[in-house]
C-alpha cells in the first residue's frame, strides 16, 4: 500500500471519529436525532468504503466503492449544513465549518480517484 493510500485511510478514519466526537457534544433534541444519525452514518461510511476499496476484487469493484465514498462525502456535507442551521450557537460554528471543508476536500479527492481509476 502506498503512502498516499495510507494517509487517506487515516484521514477518512479520523474524519469519521472526529465527527462522532463532535456530535456527542451537541445538546440533544429529539427532533435533531435523524440528521445527527444520518451524519454519523455518512461520515463514518466514507472511510469504511475506502477501506473496503483496498480489498476490491476488480477494478470495477474498486471504482464502485470509491463512488460510494464520494457519495457519502456529499451526503455528509448535506447533513453538516442541516445541523449547522439547527445549531446556530456561535460555539459550534468553527467545528461545522471545519467539517464541511474537510468533507468537500474528501469529495474532491474521491472524484479524482474515480476519474483516474476509470482510465
Amino acid at each position: 500500500m502506498n503512502e498516499k493510500t495510507i494517509h487517506l485511510l487515516e484521514r477518512t478514519f479520523r474524519f469519521g471519529v472526529d465527527v462522532l466526537k463532535f456530535l456527542s457534544t451537541l445538546p440533544y433534541n429529539f427532533i435533531y436525532k435523524v440528521p445527527m444519525l444520518q451524519l454519523s452514518r455518512s461520515a463514518t461510511s466514507i472511510g469504511a468504503n475506502y477501506e473496503e476499496a483496498q480489498g476490491a476484487v476488480s477494478k470495477k469493484d474498486f471504482s464502485h466503492k470509491i463512488g460510494i465514498s464520494y457519495r457519502e462525502a456529499r451526503e455528509s456535507i448535506y447533513w453538516l449544513r442541516t445541523l449547522n442551521e439547527l445549531y446556530q450557537d456561535e460555539k459550534y460554528q468553527l467545528d461545522f465549518e471545519k467539517f464541511k471543508v474537510e468533507a468537500v476536500e474528501l469529495k474532491k479527492i474521491f472524484t479524482s480517484i474515480k476519474i483516474s481509476s476509470s482510465k
